[in-house]
């Protein structure tokens, strides 16, 4: 009897499963065909913190990199050149997804340098940059939604470029990414071209809330309480506010969806901009390794996972269209954590994620860079 791919299962309830990945020995190995084929993954993700593992210490890319030297380019466009290559591939790689699910699936996320995450203008142009260079039907552009990358979003989107808005924290910042997207269709609309072949997810991260919020009621619990009832609500909240944050979201994608403004582009031919669950690997050992993926599914959403999660779901999650169940829990949830005796501003702890969150991708590239330099160094004195 074989045993079952609950991954493959997660279709059936309108998700994409996309993987949080990309290297060239998984490209050049064929087991990217592999997890297609196997896995059923319909797309990738990647950022700095990817390219840096797969580039660092990796002798696959030498030769690329030689010649690079020989032709005397900077330190930039080696990196470029080695990244868009890989991203080339990947997406000539799912082309056919893309061709089958007639542009719904089969994209590769490349994300412009996280150096320049508050600057609009500089975020407009590298996504331009990006989408000529790469030049795929299939790319999607990653830029931060910041106050500073909204705008850049509607601006690139109103230029035709697919978008994936990442680093979304709060539940507002999800409304905000779904309207940049929306007035950047209608300039483009303005202009009287076609919005039908433009793709967009908001990528709503979930780990790092449950880690920044179990550390805080770890921290209240350590100091002792007076009563077993704080303890009890405390204790209540551990792990739950990443899911319940996400399901109020999507309680949001349903209102926008059915907003006039939308409705006036979708009759043009519009498609939706689907949230994405980001950041889901499982941290804390205590929690099941596939709860952001058992408690999301549901239509319209794409969930990526890194390998490790792919490989735990396709043994045992436990699919069932979550995404709308204990919504009423999810609002009583995040309402407990205005409960005196729990005190946690999320707004405040949403705000510390998404400088930490651009933090974590800052310091991959520039370690990335450097270790580049390195080898540069090496191979150019052989």
């Amino acid at each position: 009897m074989t045993a079952t791919n609950h991954l493959l299962e997660i279709r059936d309830y309108g998700q994409s499963i996309w993987m949080d990945n990309l290297s060239r020995d998984l490209v050049e190995s064929g087991e990217l065909k592999r997890l297609i084929e196997t896995r059923g993954l319909r797309g990738i993700t990647s950022n700095p913190a990817i390219f840096e593992k797969a580039i660092a210490g990796n002798k696959i890319y030498d030769a690329d990199i030689e010649a690079a030297i020989r032709a005397e380019k900077p330190l930039m466009e080696i990196y470029e050149t080695l990244v868009f290559e890989d991203i080339r591939n990947a997406c000539d790689i799912f082309l056919a997804i893309y061709e089958e699910s007639d542009g719904l699936d089969g994209y590769i996320s490349i994300e412009v340098p996280p150096t320049i995450a508050h600057d609009t203008q500089k975020t407009i142009e590298e996504a331009r940059r990006y989408h000529q260079e790469v030049n795929r039907p299939n790319l999607m552009i990653k830029i931060p939604g910041t106050s500073a990358g909204l705008p850049a979003v509607e601006q690139v989107i109103s230029e035709g470029i697919s978008v994936n808005v990442t680093l979304l924290f709060s539940v507002q910042s999800y409304i905000d990414s779904a309207w940049s997207y929306i007035r950047g269709l209608e300039k483009r609309v303005e202009k009287g071209e076609d919005i039908s072949k433009i793709e967009s997810v908001a990528s709503f991260f979930l780990s790092r809330i449950d880690i920044n919020i179990d550390e805080k009621i770890d921290t209240l619990l350590a100091k002792g309480t007076d009563q077993l009832t704080t303890e009890a609500k405390l204790k209540a909240i551990k792990g739950k506010v990443a899911i319940a944050n996400a399901k109020i979201a999507y309680q949001e994608y349903k209102k926008i969806i059915a907003d006039p403004r939308w409705l006036a582009l979708k009759e043009k031919g519009a498609n939706v901009q689907r949230l994405l669950w980001a950041s889901t690997s499982t941290k804390n050992p205590e929690y099941s390794d596939v709860m952001y993926v058992d408690e999301l599914v549901g239509p319209d959403t794409v969930n990526t996972l890194p390998p490790n999660t792919i490989e735990a779901c396709a043994d045992h999650c436990d699919v069932a269209p979550r995404v709308e169940t204990g919504v009423e829990e999810a609002y009583n949830l995040i309402q407990s954590l205005s409960d005196p005796e729990v005190d946690i501003n999320l707004d405040q702890v949403m705000d510390e994620l998404l400088v930490d969150g651009i933090a974590k991708f800052v310091k991959p590239f520039e370690s990335l860079m450097q270790s580049l330099q390195e080898k540069v160094d090496r191979l150019a004195a052989v």
